[in-house]
């Protein structure tokens, strides 16, 4: 077990004088954006963001043009310009298992036959393999109690087994990501099986990856004890997964990857800083805090059916009076989507089937009515009359939950998806030879005359 370092009575009063020094000397008058233009954010007054690049990886349409003005419309989602919606209903009337065939799409840029999906699935097996010892030497012995970091830490580490790491050609590069997509489902549920062992006592168990098995059938047989689960759980977590995989170049962890493969530097350390940007609670976090933002819901109203009672709730909610006090009713409103997130509209639809066949309709029809209620809460005590609407991460904190998978995994499945997406940004990163990414700074400090130290 490694030694724990760094608890909070290591903050002493000297460490707490400092801070407040340095957040003292750190202000920046806030008047001073606009005086100069700066778009905090990269992001425009009206939301928009800033132009940073071209990609042909995917499409956000969230306005239309009518009578000459950009005005908002339901949003849609396009994987290489395939309207996702076709994509997951062309996957679902088949009745069958599609992460790995848009992963391909994603990667290749265009859909594969039936034998390039074949030969597709085998290189992903083949490469579902971690290196000999690596879970007993990395993961098992350095458990973390949050999955993102022990995730990052073995991405990181898997540089060590890698015979050519930092070798940035195109053909390696790709076998790298692969491979990393591969592993990423035993990485995610092995770093859980060592904290839940370790930190928490409980029972370890390292299940292997069946060959035969999609990635959202590999997640669920390495998590459950016994291994089962259902055609439908494992259906449900496979469109989950297609629906995270990839937004866009303009988001927090897949800009990050962009910035971080512009410098030049290994696959390892590209996909390790976007993992770091996806933890975040502003970006991938964002469902883990839908779910806890529900418990405490279900602790404070009694009646769910009370329209009233939920109202006051969320009011409260905005007001700073309940939950964790930060004003925000988590899993409402995008950056992007106003109208409507086309993932969101797919998702409850699967979410609803499987809360009939779970028995979970009360918690469906409880999140149904906020889905309902929080807009006009939003509109009334925030003024906001453009529109707002739930998104991806309304419900998926619901679907795990009924998948008993454990919160802490929430976000690093989000990562075992979105993985497939900084994988073909790097790749188009690099085929495209870039120019390192480093937007300006605006310095408005003032010149100061050095004083010796004797006289300080």
């Amino acid at each position: 077990m490694a030694q724990i370092i760094g608890d909070y009575s290591d903050i002493t009063p000297e460490i707490h004088s400092l801070a407040q020094k340095m957040a003292k000397n750190s202000i920046i008058d806030s008047n001073l954006y606009s005086k100069y233009d700066v778009k905090r954010g990269l992001r425009d007054l009206d939301g928009k963001g800033v132009l940073t690049g071209l990609t042909d990886i995917s499409t956000i349409k969230q306005n239309k043009l009518v009578d000459g003005k950009l005005v908002p419309c339901d949003g849609e989602l396009y994987y290489r310009g395939y309207n996702v919606i076709d994509l997951i209903s062309g996957i679902t009337d088949d009745d069958r298992f599609g992460f790995e065939e848009v992963v391909y799409l994603l990667l290749f840029g265009e859909m594969p036959n039936q034998q390039q999906l074949k030969d597709f699935k085998d290189l992903i097996v083949r490469y579902r393999t971690l290196p000999q010892n690596f879970v007993r030497d990395v993961i098992l012995k350095a458990p973390s109690e949050d999955m993102m970091n022990s995730i990052a830490r073995s991405v990181l580490t898997l540089f060590c087994y890698d015979k050519n790491p930092n070798d940035t050609s195109i053909e390696n590069v790709l076998r790298q990501c692969i491979q990393l997509i591969s592993v990423f489902p035993m990485l995610t549920v092995y770093g859980y099986h060592a904290f839940n062992h370790y930190l928490r006592d409980k029972s370890l168990y390292i299940h292997r990856a069946e060959p035969t098995m999609s990635t959202a059938e590999v997640i669920l047989s390495l998590l459950r004890p016994d291994r089962k689960y259902t055609p439908l759980e494992a259906k449900v977590l496979d469109m989950a997964l297609i629906l995270h995989m990839e937004h866009g170049g303009g988001n927090n962890s897949t800009f990050t990857a962009h910035v971080v493969t512009s410098s030049g530097t290994d696959t390892y350390s590209a996909i390790a800083a976007a993992l770091s940007s996806l933890k975040g609670p502003k970006h991938g976090g964002a469902n883990v805090k839908v779910y806890y933002m529900f418990e405490d819901l279900k602790h404070n109203v009694k009646d769910w059916n009370d329209d009233d009672a939920l109202t006051e709730y969320l009011e409260k909610l905005l007001d700073k009076k309940a939950f964790d006090r930060n004003g925000l009713i988590y899993g409402m409103g995008h950056a992007v989507y106003t109208i409507s997130d086309p993932r969101q509209i797919i998702l409850k639809d699967a979410v609803k089937k499987l809360a009939e066949a779970e028995g979970y309709d009360a918690e469906f029809n409880l999140y149904e009515r906020v889905e309902r209620l929080a807009p006009q809460v939003i509109a009334r005590k925030r003024k906001i009359y453009k529109g707002v609407a739930a998104n991806v991460d309304f419900y998926s904190g619901l679907l795990y939950s009924m998948l008993d998978i454990p919160c802490e995994l929430y976000t690093p499945l989000f990562a075992t998806a979105r993985i497939a997406g900084w994988s073909a940004h790097r790749m188009e990163e690099l085929v495209n030879s870039g120019k390192i990414i480093r937007p300006a700074y605006m310095s408005i400090s003032t010149e100061k005359k050095y004083t010796e130290l004797k006289n300080r």
